[in-house]
């Protein structure tokens, strides 16, 4: 059997960082972590090939080799995987397909020969199986949870990971809240599922065999799910293979707000090599956070808890929503002021949406306040329901915040107060290399010379070579985010029909 792993290609948005990779020279964030994991779940006597369409273009005579075409994606991706299953019937290829687009909707999809729904531990082993009987049926699904203790390592040989900016691996699925906009606890419960100490090392270890060296991303959905489990089994061990090995790997994760309360376990996790964590903030409004039941944010002061991050060396990456029923006309001033004060460098603000499942959905839909499904980015200016709020009024708001914290005054400035409040770990062993030194080079040629942000870039830079001198090569990687993002939101359009 020859089974060809297609990986649809990304549109150009927020977290793509398109435009940030090409000072880096390399072409994808990070590599299709579920295709790898699900080839390694394949017979070992098959023959495997994998198209990350976002690396590379999937070609006629990819398709033609192929005995089936196995797709995954998210919701962000459905165009690309459209078309790539109209190329597959043209072909005459038959597909297999899953992952949590398919998963959530899966019957957008009438020309997929085998949709293998919810987690593929569970239900890829039952197609397996009917498919070497000669009897496989079109739809698998689960109301199960998988023992993710016997998840394979994923199948790093099928990539080339010099196309990539950051390794990622996974540690557990699942998140204790149940914010009402969220489809993590649809997909993958509310109680957190972990693998074993020795298999997350293994997974850096297979990383590390095939010389690794930079950003990992912990793809966990909130890796302090099970603190208990952390403290005593999970950081003590990651510590002292990151000490063994010189520190290779600077690790960036999910987590919530509540990591905050507890120093002994920041602490921990910068020891560990965590430099960064993303941080669902949402709003700084209280109300808004008790619409939407994101109750691990309320009652508490949140420009505290990021700063009080940062000074543990966790630099803060955070989400921010507006469109709540329950934002006033001022939300999007208070969340300019918030993000700015903060220092929060990465802040994603997006528009609220309701994706299939979510108790959002199910009570718009009750209220006949559902438009269309979401389109998974929401950072486009789509909205999938009747705001309370004008869409006018919402849709200019929205625009305004994007203007202004991504201007280069506004933004350069907010380095600043991170760079001023960060305290980094000095643990990991510093690495210059040949694509860090062509980075900088670039960054000087495109944003301190042509950039519109010029006069911005030297003042940063001076201030950090003077002020924080070690954080200078964060502060030319900052800058080139801020181009990323700039870019991306100039290339918005608003429809405000």
């Amino acid at each position: 059997m020859r089974i060809l792993l297609v990986y649809p290609t990304y549109p150009d948005t927020f977290w793509s960082f398109k435009y940030a990779l090409k000072f880096i020279s390399k072409k994808a964030c990070l590599p299709p972590l579920g295709l790898l994991t699900v080839a390694a779940m394949l017979p070992g006597e098959w023959e495997k090939r994998l198209v990350d369409m976002n690396v590379k273009k999937l070609k006629d005579k990819d398709l033609l080799w192929a005995d089936y075409v196995l797709i995954s994606a998210m919701s962000i991706q459905k165009v690309s995987c459209e078309d790539t299953i109209a190329r597959c019937k043209e072909f005459g290829v038959r597909v297999i397909a899953g992952g949590p687009l398919f998963t959530s909707s899966p019957g957008e999809f009438p020309d997929v020969d085998h949709l293998v729904l919810n987690e593929a531990e569970i239900t890829l082993p039952l197609f397996l199986k009917d498919l070497q009987a000669g009897t496989p049926q079109r739809i698998y699904s689960s109301d199960q949870w998988a023992d993710i203790t016997a998840t394979p390592a994923p199948a790093w040989d099928l990539i080339d990971m010099k196309n990539y900016a950051t390794m990622n691996v996974q540690y557990s699925r699942g998140c204790p809240f149940d914010c009402d906009f969220c489809n993590i606890t649809v997909l993958y419960g509310r109680k957190p599922r972990t693998k074993d100490r020795e298999q997350l090392l293994a997974e850096l270890d297979g990383l590390y065999a095939r010389g690794w060296k930079g950003g990992v991303f912990l793809v966990d959905d909130n890796f302090i799910g099970n603190k208990g489990k952390l403290k005593k089994d999970i950081l003590p061990a990651l510590t002292q293979w990151m000490d063994e090995r010189r520190h290779p790997f600077s690790i960036l994760t999910e987590v919530s707000i509540n990591v905050s309360d507890d120093e002994e376990l920041m602490r921990m996790m910068a020891r560990a090599g965590f430099d960064s964590v993303f941080v669902g903030i949402e709003s700084p409004h209280e109300e808004s956070l008790v619409e939407c039941s994101k109750f691990q944010n309320n009652n508490r002061d949140l420009a505290a808890c990021v700063r009080k991050i940062q000074q543990f060396g966790m630099e803060v990456q955070a989400g921010f929503i507006v469109g709540f029923d329950n934002d006033p006309a001022t939300i999007f001033d208070r969340l300019v002021a918030f993000i700015q004060e903060t220092g929060i460098v990465t802040a994603m603000v997006g528009l609220l949406n309701a994706p299939a499942g979510t108790k959002l959905y199910h009570r718009l839909r009750a209220e006949n306040r559902l438009l269309c499904e979401p389109t998974g980015d929401n950072t486009d200016f789509s909205i999938n329901f009747i705001p309370k709020m004008s869409r006018e009024a919402l849709l200019s708001g929205y625009r305004r915040i994007v203007e202004t914290i991504y201007a280069p005054r506004q933004y350069y400035a907010r380095v600043r107060e991170f760079l001023k409040n960060y305290r980094p770990v000095q643990v990991r062993v510093a690495r210059l290399k040949c694509s860090h030194l062509k980075a900088a080079l670039k960054s000087v040629y495109r944003l301190g010379i042509f950039g519109r942000e010029r006069f911005q870039y030297w003042k940063l830079l001076f201030w950090s070579l003077f002020r924080r001198p070690r954080l200078l090569p964060l502060a030319i990687t900052l800058s080139i985010y801020g181009y990323h993002f700039r870019k991306v939101f100039h290339r918005r359009p608003v429809c405000i029909e």
